[in-house]
């Protein structure tokens, strides 16, 4: 079974927290039955000449947390292109479902889509509160935006989801910090000790399946195991971005 179809759908899963983003709790849900506020979202957004790297006006913003359903939210934008393959720009935060992040990159990989990371900031949105700017995002734009590069974060979700792109880069300065991971069921509040430890390994293993498909290094999924393990965090140098085939080019 692949991937991709071992994972949509499923109730257990493979988690990691990411960094914190402060959240209007007014803001609705985006999908459907306990779908949290802050799920991710895809709008395309456009902007000057190079907004979003040379030759580049116009992309794909990708906001929030990693959720169970959030494949079926790039599908669809996806489809809305006609064929187009506008870049995808990453702003991911908060406790991420890495099956499915996963599962993301795979459908970006068969899309032919470049990925990288960033803040999308939607002119439209200033001087709105989180509700309102919400609301003009949801139907996926165009909205006219800029990037911004500063202060870049990349997370484990973020890494892999960056990772099925066919060119993948992140702006210089990006901190790319990878904690660990366990497991969750969406739906119960436990799984057992054994079981828990018997789907450890085996979504460790589909991981490095993956980014050996996308030909990122698996040495990323002992380092995160080794942050499980010792309940960490490792900040990865832009080195090891190059070294362990993370970004396929150098920073801009």
């Amino acid at each position: 079974m692949s991937l991709r179809a071992a994972i949509v759908g499923g109730l257990i899963s493979l988690s990691a927290g990411g960094h914190a983003q402060a959240q209007d709790p007014h803001r609705p849900a985006v999908g459907g039955i306990g779908s949290p506020v802050n799920a991710m979202i895809f709008y395309v957004a456009h902007g000057a000449d190079g907004a979003c790297g040379k030759g580049c006006s116009e992309w794909i913003a990708a906001e929030g947390t990693v959720q169970w359903d959030t494949h079926k939210r790039l599908i669809a934008i996806l489809d809305r292109q006609a064929g187009r393959k506008l870049p995808v720009i990453i702003h991911a935060w908060g406790d991420s479902n890495l099956n499915v992040a996963a599962s993301l990159g795979r459908i970006l990989r068969d899309h032919g889509i470049d990925t990288s990371a960033g803040t999308t900031d939607v002119e439209a949105c200033n001087g709105k509160n989180e509700t309102e700017c919400f609301a003009l995002k949801r139907p996926g734009g165009p909205l006219d935006a800029k990037v911004t590069l500063t202060d870049t974060s990349c997370d484990l979700a973020c890494v892999l989801t960056l990772a099925g792109g066919v060119h993948r880069t992140l702006p210089a300065g990006t901190r790319m910090v990878l904690g660990g991971m366990s497991i969750r069921n969406r739906l119960a509040p436990n799984v057992s000790e054994e079981r828990r430890q018997g789907l450890t390994v085996q979504y460790g293993e589909q991981l490095r399946h993956y980014l050996r498909d996308m030909g990122v290094e698996p040495e990323l999924v002992d380092i995160v195991d080794r942050n499980s393990e010792t309940r960490r965090q490792t900040e990865m140098p832009p080195s090891e971005w190059i070294r362990l085939h993370i970004v396929t080019s150098a920073s801009p």
